[in-house]
């Protein structure tokens, strides 16, 4: 089932960042939109970290703020970690050739998607960190059925 109101996990510091991003890399499947918001600093890199490490991405995991996208292929599957901050308007994504990353072979995660409003495909995972004292809220909303799915195996959301 779609879940408009967002399954919430409490994340008391950086390590618990790290593993709720690798409980989410054991729910994922080719075809997927993901994307992170959050303000700056929130952990929306931490968070892609644990991911990518439990996928068995090895050495250094940057955030692509510069690059704008870092690919990462683990096994048969090819993970595109892009980060949008840098846009200035959304007319930068049709300029970019990004469109062809996005296919059902790939995973796509995707900080800063409102840098790209309108001109990304829709996500089926959208998440957000907010800040919640001294540690963050994660907040998760599946808006797909195959987001859905992902959700359900999503060992935080119980």
């Amino acid at each position: 089932m779609l879940n408009d109101t967002p399954t919430v996990c409490f994340l008391p510091d950086e390590a618990a960042t790290l593993a709720a991003g690798a409980a989410l890399a054991g729910c994922l499947q080719p075809g997927l939109v993901l994307t992170l918001q959050g303000d700056l600093g929130a952990g929306k890199t931490t968070f892609s970290r644990g991911l990518l490490r439990a996928l068995g991405v090895a050495g250094r995991i940057k955030s692509p703020s510069y690059s704008l996208v870092e690919p990462y292929v683990v096994s048969n599957l090819y993970l595109y970690h892009f980060d949008f901050y840098r846009f200035e308007d959304a007319e930068e994504w049709q300029e970019s050739g990004f469109r062809e990353y996005f296919h059902a072979d790939s995973i796509c995660l995707v900080e800063w998607p409102e840098k790209a409003a309108g001109s990304l495909p829709e996500p089926d995972l959208a998440l957000r960190l907010n800040w919640s004292g001294e540690g963050r809220e994660l907040q998760v909303r599946a808006l797909s059925p195959a987001g859905a799915a992902c959700l359900n195996r999503f060992p935080l959301a119980g």
